[in-house]
């Protein structure tokens, strides 16, 4: 661990090659944090990186895949290295499956299967393996990004509606179990944004769409002091004041 960093929030992004992922590395960056983020696209993470670096950070970037457990552990050990503590974790990667999105009826095991894999069990994992750390040290923030798609059933959603029905049981199972620490489980519903993974799930969209790096004040209260004692809450970010 690099001692230098001792006194800077060390800030986990998975998904951060692009869209949302991207734009809050830059923003936390811009903060001063130092980022650990991954991705499976190699070459735009590396990109993010090098824009994070430019506004002064250190980063840590991995190509990895959440929902592999051999990905998972490789890249929270390598941040663990570098940076020590974790304090903030957002569960950020996820995976649309086929566009156009088929109805259930017709919608293919093997990609329903991986859906559920990255989008849900992931986050699992990621969360499970930081977690400790952050429970031995008795603080910590753990936010996932969630969608109206997994509060509302829609047809056509399909695996990526029902693998956020999951993230969301899953975020306030996490939070009642850690209830009685310092340390917070939340998550955040970013709304449609202007993102590859909206085009692909909305290709004909003809209403104007928010941009990622304009809804992000919910993450850096859910990131910060200020957010201490909420826990097992859903945030809609395009509708956030702090």
């Amino acid at each position: 661990m690099n001692s230098d960093n001792s006194t800077r929030q060390t800030i986990m992004i998975t998904g951060a090659s692009r869209g949302l992922g991207a734009a809050l590395t830059l923003a936390f960056a811009a903060q001063g944090a130092n980022l650990a983020i991954c991705a499976r696209h190699g070459d735009e993470l590396q990109r993010v990186k090098e824009q994070a670096e430019h506004l002064g950070a250190e980063v840590l970037a991995v190509v990895a895949n959440v929902a592999e457990p051999r990905d998972v552990e490789r890249f929270i050990a390598s941040v663990e290295f570098q940076f020590g503590a974790i304090d903030v974790l957002i569960n950020n990667a996820s995976i649309l499956g086929p566009s156009p999105m088929p109805f259930l009826l017709d919608y293919p095991e093997e990609d329903f299967a991986n859906v559920l894999k990255v989008n849900t069990l992931g986050p699992f994992l990621v969360t499970r393996r930081v977690i400790v750390g952050m429970l031995q040290r008795g603080k910590g923030s753990v936010i996932n990004v969630t969608s109206e798609a997994g509060h509302t059933g829609y047809a056509g959603w399909g695996a990526y509606g029902i693998s956020k029905f999951g993230l969301e049981g899953m975020t306030e199972t996490w939070a009642d179990e850690v209830s009685d620490t310092e340390v917070r489980v939340n998550m955040v519903d970013p709304g449609e944004m202007n993102t590859r993974m909206h085009e692909l799930a909305v290709p004909n969209c003809d209403y104007q769409l928010a941009e990622p790096k304009d809804i992000l004040d919910v993450f850096l209260y859910l990131a910060s002091e200020k957010s201490i004692a909420v826990n097992g809450q859903r945030f809609q970010a395009q509708d956030f004041s702090a």
